[in-house]
């Protein structure tokens, strides 16, 4: 396992003040903040996560718990309704994101917005990230990175016209947060509300076979 480096701002202030207590052998207040530097460098794990099966399947983009599996307008990404599977991430999640699926990146858009609770309908507004992938069949898969009540920065890896592995990073969300996956009809999607899912590992959607 290793750690995304966006964690030592974060873990190095506490770290250092641990440090500095235990030198002046003030063993309590220095373990206090210890564990803190520990907890908060949890936030920013990047767990190995073998990716494979079968490439027609959309893997996972993160880590978390199914919120709702439904229909919406996503104008960033065409027109019409797209299929979106909303997960929820709490703070013992892992907060990297993965690509779903191969293809080329399309767009990568940042969209500035209030930070509610991810978990309520509202946190659509939220402040967030789409990534728009096309995959070689042509199909357009989109994932939107949704800050939540404690996040305080979405952090997107990949750029436009940049080709990207399934399974390969995608960004992060520093704490609590939401992650959208957004999919075209020409896929059935795998889970439903409530399913605890992880990235680059859980099925999440699967191509249709033409007749």
């Amino acid at each position: 396992m290793t750690f995304a480096s966006e964690a030592w701002p974060f873990v190095l202030p506490p770290a250092l003040f641990a440090v500095a207590l235990a030198a002046f052998r003030l063993w309590l207040p220095a373990a206090v903040l210890a564990l803190v530097a520990l907890l908060v460098l949890g936030f920013f794990r990047v767990p190995r996560r073998p990716v494979g099966g079968d490439a027609e399947v959309l893997l996972s983009p993160a880590d978390g718990k199914v919120m709702a599996v439904d229909r919406i307008a996503e104008p960033e990404l065409g027109e019409g309704e797209f299929q979106r599977v909303a997960t929820f991430l709490s703070v013992f999640n892992v907060h990297v994101q993965r690509s779903p699926t191969a293809g080329e990146v399309v767009l990568s858009r940042y969209r500035p917005g209030p930070k509610l609770a991810a978990f309520r309908a509202a946190a659509a507004d939220n402040e967030s990230h789409l990534t728009a992938i096309r995959r070689e069949d042509g199909d357009l898969v989109g994932v939107r990175q949704i800050a939540g009540l404690l996040a305080r920065r979405v952090v997107a890896y990949l750029e436009p016209d940049q080709q990207v592995d399934r399974g390969e990073l995608l960004g992060l969300i520093k704490f609590g947060s939401r992650v959208d996956l957004l999919v075209p009809d020409s896929f059935e999607i795998l889970v439903r509300p409530g399913q605890r899912v992880r990235e680059g590992l859980t099925p999440m959607a699967r191509r249709k076979e033409t007749p």
